[in-house]
């Protein structure tokens, strides 16, 4: 379906990468990964006609509709929710608009054979199930039916992204490129998404730093690295797998060389001097000059060494949490939460997008105030808080976007000595002229990695983390896993990466519009012993069918037999 051959991008004296030749097939879901900054993006934009190409050649079939997720929801912001998502399918949508004009101007001029052709476009398109399969689509991604009729301004920004999301998803592309789809996802709707992308008949290329949803979904992974792309069958998993052996296996056939080049060498310093041995010495020599050792290229991969220990103990009880409830105007997204939290829980609060997770951590730290309730923090507690939004919570007073960040690490460590914080900086990836960088010049990416540089030096007793991963790529989602295992204080965490959950949690809360479900155990046990999984996509699918009939069903009673009733269907 899609061929490269020989592609190669650069910026000024720098390749992203070169010489890559590849075919991506029907049927398979391509995910693309490698460092930030490898070129993963620029890729998937030349791929998508976004961008141009260094060298090389980009080949897809003229007819074939391809699929990007678009970031620009501005264009849209008037437009009912339903209409933006079938405007995906624009043959269809361009048809069916067409169609309502020229009934529009039937009183005056009817133009039966324009009509008849626009009909035979839609109904080749099924372009009278393409409100049915938006409103699907739509629901699976979290946005209920009460809102399907309402303008795009109305939802905040990052349902706004799901919404696009379902434009792309249901314009029935043969290509679909998306980068980072799942960002702005709940669970649910990531588990949706994933058995949409499983049964996908076309091309799908996805670059996510999400473990499980690559794992899931994959089944092939294109790395980014060492300056090149390349292809490996299988998950994520397995591609760590083979990346690492084929590795290990390059060094391993070094070694082996280098051995037989130091045995040589040997050889021939032992009896150079010797005239019996001088013919041999020689044949060893010219032996040396045959042998090729393979210079592995420097991956682009770069690992940050987080480390969080905390300063002392708290006390037992961490923080007692008494009938919170919250709301922001007409929506309660908290109403009468208790939480207990104890020395040592490690704690993953789960839930749909707006059910008031992040809320609630903001009321534990104080950056906001609840309509009632209290928060009681127990002895000795040293809370570190890394909000969702990092690059807000860097500089939230005025003038410190200017600040560099050795000056603004160094204030919260201020009897350490510069080597200190420049230590503390290169450990999180910001060597040498790096620290002089501004506050405001930094990626989401970079500014997540100093938020976390602040709690190593800050050392807190309990970690307060709301969507860690953010921004994040796969390396730095792995390294900070690790220095979170090797903490021995508290843990507070919200995130939708279902590997990073099960990775550390040991206790799950999960908000729920009926209340909190406490759960002790990771997330797979709580899964287990929930009786049913409540990420099921067909499971979430039925009830949004459920709850979109008996909508539609009081619609029609309540207009039944009267003048005017409301329309429902495309416009």
């Amino acid at each position: 379906m899609i061929s490269i051959a020989n592609l190669a991008k650069s910026f000024g004296g720098r390749t992203l990468f070169s010489g890559a030749s590849m075919q991506f097939n029907r049927g398979e879901r391509y995910g693309i990964v490698g460092a930030n900054g490898s070129g993963k993006s620029t890729f998937l934009r030349i791929l998508a006609g976004q961008d141009s190409a260094s060298d090389g050649d980009v080949s897809i079939p003229k007819r074939a509709v391809v699929g990007v997720l678009e970031q620009d929801h501005f264009q849209y912001e008037d437009e009912r929710i339903l209409d933006v998502v079938m405007m995906g399918n624009e043959v269809v949508w361009a048809a069916m608009e067409e169609k309502e004009k020229i009934l529009a101007r039937a009183s005056d001029h009817f133009d039966a054979e324009r009509y008849a052709a626009v009909e035979d476009l839609i109904l080749q398109g099924d372009g009278y199930g393409l409100e049915a399969r938006a409103g699907e689509i739509l629901e699976g991604l979290g946005i209920a039916t009460r809102h399907h009729d309402q303008p795009l301004s109305t939802l905040s920004g990052g349902f706004k992204l799901r919404v696009l999301l379902a434009q792309v998803l249901a314009s029935s592309p043969d290509v679909l490129l998306l980068d980072e789809p799942t960002n702005h996802l709940d669970i649910l709707s990531i588990r949706w998404l994933e058995e949409f992308l499983q049964g996908y008949k076309g091309v799908a290329l996805l670059i996510s730093h999400d473990h499980r949803f690559l794992d899931t979904v994959a089944t092939t992974i294109v790395d980014v690295d060492y300056g090149g792309i390349k292809a490996y069958p299988g998950n994520y998993a397995d591609f760590v797998r083979a990346k690492r052996e084929e590795r290990e296996r390059k060094e391993s056939e070094i070694e082996k060389r280098e051995a037989v080049i130091a045995e040589h060498k040997a050889f021939v310093e032992r009896f150079r001097s010797k005239a019996t041995k001088a013919r041999q010495a020689q044949s060893k020599l010219k032996m040396i000059d045959r042998i090729e050792i393979e210079r592995l290229p420097e991956s682009s991969r770069r690992y940050p060494r987080f480390r969080f220990q905390q300063r002392r103990q708290s006390g037992r009880q961490v923080v007692e949490i008494k009938g919170i409830a919250k709301a922001y105007g007409a929506k309660t997204v908290l109403d009468g939460i208790d939480l207990v939290i104890q020395r040592g829980d490690r704690i993953a609060v789960i839930g749909p997008n707006g059910i008031g997770k992040s809320t609630l951590l903001e009321i534990m730290m104080g950056a906001k105030q609840p309509d009632r309730g209290t928060v009681e923090w127990g002895y000795e507690t040293h809370p570190g808080y890394v909000a969702q939004d990092h690059k807000s919570q860097l500089v939230s007073e005025p003038g410190t976007e200017r600040q560099t960040l050795e000056d603004w690490l160094g204030g919260f460590c201020p009897g350490e000595p510069i080597g200190f914080v420049k230590g503390q900086l290169a450990a999180v990836l910001f060597s040498g002229e790096e620290g002089k960088k501004r506050l405001g010049a930094l990626s989401g990416g970079e500014a997540a990695r100093l938020l976390f540089a602040r709690q190593a030096v800050a050392k807190p007793n309990v970690l307060v983390l709301d969507e860690p991963t953010n921004h994040l790529d796969l390396e730095a989602i792995e390294a900070l896993v690790a220095a979170v295992r090797e903490f021995d204080g508290t843990l507070v965490f919200v995130s939708h990466d279902r590997w990073f959950v099960n990775e550390l949690a040991t206790r799950i809360v999960e908000i729920t519009p009926e209340g909190v479900r406490d759960f002790q155990g990771t997330y797979d046990e709580y899964l287990a012993g929930a009786g049913e999984d409540h990420l099921d996509a067909a499971e979430v699918l039925r009830r949004a069918r459920e709850s979109k009939r008996a909508a539609r069903d009081g619609v029609v009673r309540s207009g039944a037999g009267k003048p005017g009733a409301p329309r429902t269907g495309a416009r």
